[in-house]
């Protein structure tokens, strides 16, 4: 393998990825993959980054924004500007190898290696950590709203907010240091769906709540007076609403890769996981992608937000 080639694919998400789905050895076809213009990575990884440094400095800005769901949202954010970053560098590095402006060094390439893995394993894991935080906040919201103060207070919102970076950092430098164990994939595979079945669980009951409140909203249109407005319940469903559609995105944009972990798993030989391989590449885009749609939600979801970002943009042109 070229220095070129090894620097590309070991420059992916972990290196257990690499060694079991990439290495072949000399008797066997070597796979060939999918190739993806380093042009559309930049420009990806740029907008992705730009944006999300919006939202976190709109959410900084505003005082209103100053809620646990933000603060978590920024978090998320902030996880997505990781994966842009570590594209970013892995992209410029291969573009300054590719026309000779720096030398290929093995133990240099490594060690970079290494830093962009663990930042893309952080941001995975942030990232389902923090979404399982806002499904926590949304369901005291609803379902404890007189006690929501005195549960979700700012000193557990900053504890959490900590214990999810620092427990983050420190599991992807692990699954990075013990790479070529299959059981290191096994409890990333393991994590996501402990987390799937969570939020499913939290959404089930959110959304089993939220057809409760529009019967009563049709029982009001009806002249029958209850204790509760249709503002108020519309106003507590908003937010499940919006994470449920941050979570659709990022298990349709990080699904493949965890497909790609299971084959490693239990098929790396097979004709069709093999197959699988090949558009490895095409993983990386839709976790960019997933960065690039996230703050689009976020401000088609929230007004505040959105007029944040606009006087934003607007200041800035000036």
């Amino acid at each position: 393998m070229t220095p070129l080639t090894s620097l590309q694919y070991g420059i992916n998400i972990t290196n257990f990825t690499i060694q079991n789905a990439i290495e072949v050895k000399s008797n066997e076809t070597t796979i060939i993959h999918i190739e993806v213009p380093k042009g559309v990575f930049l420009f990806l990884c740029l907008l992705s980054l730009l944006e999300n440094i919006l939202v976190v400095v709109a959410i900084a800005k505003n005082h209103n924004l100053h809620s646990p769901m933000y603060y978590f949202i920024c978090c998320l954010a902030a996880s997505d500007m990781l994966v842009s970053i570590s594209n970013l560098i892995e992209t410029l590095i291969l573009i300054l190898l590719r026309h000779a402006v720096i030398e290929y060094n093995e133990p240099v390439v490594k060690m970079m290696d290494n830093i962009v893995d663990t930042m893309i394993l952080c941001s995975l894991v942030t990232s389902l950590s923090f979404l399982g935080a806002i499904a926590v906040d949304r369901y005291v919201t609803i379902f404890y709203a007189l006690r929501y103060h005195n549960i979700i207070t700012q000193r557990r919102v900053v504890s959490a907010i900590t214990g999810i970076w620092l427990a983050s950092t420190a599991c992807s430098i692990t699954f990075i240091v013990f790479s070529d164990n299959h059981v290191v994939i096994l409890c990333l595979i393991g994590f996501f769906i402990f987390m799937l079945v969570l939020m499913l669980g939290l959404y089930i009951h959110m959304f089993v709540l939220a057809r409760k409140h529009s019967q009563i909203i049709m029982a009001q249109q009806k002249g029958v007076r209850r204790g509760f407005s249709p503002h108020q319940a519309a106003a507590k469903l908003r937010g499940a609403i919006t994470l449920t559609m941050l979570l659709g995105i990022f298990f349709l944009c990080w699904g493949p890769f965890f497909l790609h972990l299971t084959l490693i798993v239990s098929c790396p030989k097979h004709p069709f996981c093999r197959e699988y391989f090949k558009y490895f590449n095409i993983t990386f885009v839709l976790m960019i992608f997933n960065s690039i749609i996230d703050p689009i939600i976020y401000a088609f979801r929230s007004r505040e937000l959105r007029k944040t970002l606009k006087d934003i943009v607007l200041c800035c042109s000036q």
